[in-house]
């Protein structure tokens, strides 16, 4: 089960790719399919810039990569039964079933990326995850904020029980 976005961190990746020849090659892979360090990005930032959902998308898509390829490297007998993953991750799910390559994948949710912080500058907006709420607790929250600021307000994911993003 792959991570989707929001999963990053600065530094996340560096333990993995010391650790595991596999890893660090997917890594090197990466920088070389961008033509930029996402490798230095992940390691040591800033934060802001791994934030940018331009560079967060392949970043959290590389590092779940590069963990799938240590795991596989360590284990190469293991298979797995099931792959899925959330959002941004159904993309690595795709890649670790062989649908896509390493590199195409990399290259889709850079794109990906670019599109998604393109729509929200041209379409300004904001998400904020409401905790402990149920669906229709955060429809009711929706429809009152949307006719109090006079802007639609919706719920965007339902993530999990308890977890709702509007």
């Amino acid at each position: 089960l792959f991570p989707g976005q929001n999963s990053q961190v600065v530094g996340m990746g560096k333990n993995i790719d010391a650790a595991y020849p596999a890893a660090k090659a997917i890594f090197d892979e990466a920088d070389d399919v961008l033509g930029v360090s996402l490798t230095k990005l992940c390691f040591k930032g800033p934060a802001d810039a791994l934030n940018d959902t331009y560079n967060t998308q392949p970043a959290v898509y590389v590092c779940s990569a590069a963990i799938l390829a240590a795991l596989r490297d360590e284990q190469p007998d293991a298979q797995a039964a099931f792959l899925a993953g959330h959002s941004l991750g159904e993309f690595t799910a795709l890649m670790a079933a062989e649908s896509l390559t390493f590199a195409d994948g990399l290259r889709l949710v850079r794109e990906r990326g670019r599109l998604m912080r393109q729509a929200g500058e041209e379409n300004p907006g904001a998400m904020a995850a409401l905790l402990g709420r149920s669906l229709e607790d955060a429809l009711a929250i929706c429809e009152a904020a949307s006719e109090q600021t006079g802007k639609p307000v919706v719920v965007a994911n339902d993530n999990c029980p308890g977890q709702i993003v509007v």
